[in-house]
C-alpha cells in the first residue's frame, strides 16, 4: 500500500516506482503550486484526472514560459533539463504525475524493413 506525503501544496502518493518509470497521484489544493524545478534526465508528464492545473515549462529552445491548462482526461510532457512548475487556482486538481526516461515509442532501431522470405 503507497503512502501519502504531506507537500505544502497538497499531497503526493507514489502509486507505482520501478527503475524505469515512476506514478504519483498528485491532489493539489486550490492557489497552490510547487516549486520551479527540472529534472537532469527524467521526462515528466502531467495527466489530469480531475479539476483544472496549469503547467508551466521554461523552454530551452526559446526565450518563453509555455503554459498548458489541463482538464480532465488531457496531459502534457516536460522534457528533462526545462525548468517547470504546476499551480491551481479557485479550483482543487487531481493528476497523475509519471516519471520516466525515454520515449519508449521511440526505442526501435531497424537493421531491415522485412518483408517477403
Amino acid at each position: 500500500m503507497s503512502q501519502r506525503i504531506g507537500k505544502i501544496w497538497g499531497t503526493t502518493e507514489p502509486l507505482l516506482v520501478t527503475p524505469m518509470i515512476e506514478v504519483h497521484r498528485i491532489k493539489v489544493k486550490p492557489r497552490m503550486k510547487c516549486s520551479i524545478h527540472q529534472h537532469e534526465r527524467k521526462w515528466n508528464m502531467f495527466y489530469c484526472v480531475n479539476g483544472i492545473i496549469q503547467i508551466h515549462n521554461r523552454k530551452k529552445s526559446y526565450d518563453l514560459v509555455d503554459v498548458t491548462t489541463l482538464a480532465p482526461s488531457q496531459y502534457t510532457s516536460v522534457n528533462p533539463g526545462e525548468y517547470h512548475w504546476f499551480e491551481t487556482q479557485l479550483n482543487d486538481a487531481e493528476v497523475l504525475e509519471i516519471y520516466y526516461l525515454e520515449p519508449i515509442t521511440e526505442d526501435i532501431v531497424r537493421e531491415t524493413v522485412g518483408g517477403l522470405v
